[in-house]
């Protein structure tokens, strides 16, 4: 199981375990941050104590989660800096604004909001072609859209190329793993692979496409038509509230003109 590097060790032990999930050495990581390599050594054994803007400036370059940069400075004895404001809050009316306004251009194609998790935050009207045939549980609060995506009793039931997209999927969990040492995301990754494979799967599901595409088509089955979407993924730039740094939105687009023609036949119905 992954082990979360946001604990009570000190915080040159956490430091270094950053570090070393980036695969940097001392010395790369120290001519990046524009610091000595004995410095950064008496800082990772505890011989010096880092100063609260030295402890920003590697978890910068380490690319730390905002979250994470938090528990590190309270580990070097210094008050957290970053905010984690609830999606309710006046302060994020802008936010919420700018999401509903994305969501919104992008129909008559489906686009998602979502946490760290993948909990569904925000969708716009066309993405409810995805829900249509999952069981209720999965569509309880807080929706989780990996779930929903590869539950036997959600979307799986229609992805035609299910054992591409759950190679797809698994492999974006788990590189999501290794850049936040999270283990509730190291749960859920855990949880998607032990899903059981169904019968119009290969025998090496999790292993990556290749081939002539240009990217992993998600093909779906809605009545007797095949749909072929892909995906971009958009996030805020520059965030200091962890909230929104966290936030991300997928946007599908048709991958050919029959899935966009039934997309725009369907708005318009």
């Amino acid at each position: 199981m992954t082990t979360s590097l946001g604990d009570v060790r000190p915080v040159g032990e956490q430091l270094r375990a950053w570090r070393q999930r980036r695969r940097l050495s001392q010395l790369e990581l120290a001519l990046e941050a524009d610091v000595s390599t004995r410095h950064l050594s008496f800082v990772e054994t505890g011989r010096s104590a880092p100063s609260r803007e030295m402890v920003l400036r590697l978890a910068e370059h380490l690319d730390v989660p905002l979250r994470d940069r938090n528990l590190l400075l309270v580990s070097a004895g210094y008050a957290p800096v970053y905010a984690e404001t609830s999606m309710d809050e006046p302060r994020m009316d802008s936010v919420r604004a700018a999401l509903r306004q994305v969501l919104t251009g992008h129909e008559p194609y489906p686009a998602v909001v979502v946490d760290r998790f993948w909990n569904l935050i925000d969708a716009n009207a066309a993405a409810a072609l995805f829900t249509e045939r999952a069981t209720p549980e999965l569509l309880e609060p807080p929706v989780n859209v990996l779930r929903l995506s590869m539950h036997p009793a959600g979307m799986a039931r229609d992805i035609i190329n299910l054992g591409e997209w759950r190679a797809h999927m698994v492999d974006r969990v788990r590189r999501h793993v290794a850049l936040t040492a999270d283990e509730s995301l190291a749960r859920l990754y855990q949880e998607l692979r032990d899903y059981p494979v169904t019968e119009a799967e290969t025998e090496s599901p999790f292993e990556m496409p290749t081939g002539n595409e240009v990217f992993v088509p998600l093909r779906i089955r809605s009545g007797d038509r095949v749909l072929s979407f892909f995906s971009t993924i958009a996030t805020f730039g520059s965030p200091v509230d962890i909230t929104v740094a966290e936030l991300a939105i997928e946007s599908f687009y048709p991958a050919d003109r029959p899935t966009a023609d039934f997309l725009r036949e369907r708005a318009g119905g």
